[in-house]
């Protein structure tokens, strides 16, 4: 299955305010369960996804995992901007992680946390124990 990016509506009317800026703000992603469905009209805060994130433990730690190196591009060829950063990664160690399907990206910068981003997964995925799991080349269209 496809992998699928969705911006929630929140995130754009912060951005149209200027209260998140992707590039300056402290970016954190996050692991969801796998009964986890995204809702980009009600999953607007950290505080209405996190109930579905993977509890800490084998490696994984709750809000702990900050995007670095972080750009956003313009491109008129597909009308859009694009948000890039550095790959995430996790190693699972002394347990598995998960299984999960999809992760967030939030900015913690915010004063409510808001969720930027659902990247789904299109599967489920565990982490085995002495393994890691990278989220490569991450991009958010903006458009």
């Amino acid at each position: 299955m496809a992998i699928v990016v969705t911006l929630s509506n929140h995130a754009k009317y912060m951005m149209a305010i200027g209260e998140v800026d992707l590039v300056d703000d402290v970016l954190k992603v996050i692991l969801m369960n796998t009964t986890f469905v995204f809702d980009k009209d009600t999953h607007a805060t950290l505080a209405a996804v996190t109930s579905d994130q993977l509890a800490s433990g084998n490696g994984y730690t709750q809000n702990d995992k900050t995007l670095t190196t972080k750009a956003v591009a313009e491109d008129n060829t597909g009308d859009k901007a694009t948000f890039t950063c550095d790959d995430p990664a996790w190693t699972a160690s002394g347990g598995d992680i998960g299984p999960f399907g999809a992760m967030i990206v939030y900015d913690d910068t915010t004063a409510d946390d808001t969720v930027i981003a659902c990247v789904d997964f299109g599967a489920d995925y565990t982490i085995v124990n002495g393994t890691s799991f990278t989220a490569q080349d991450l991009v958010i269209n903006l458009s």
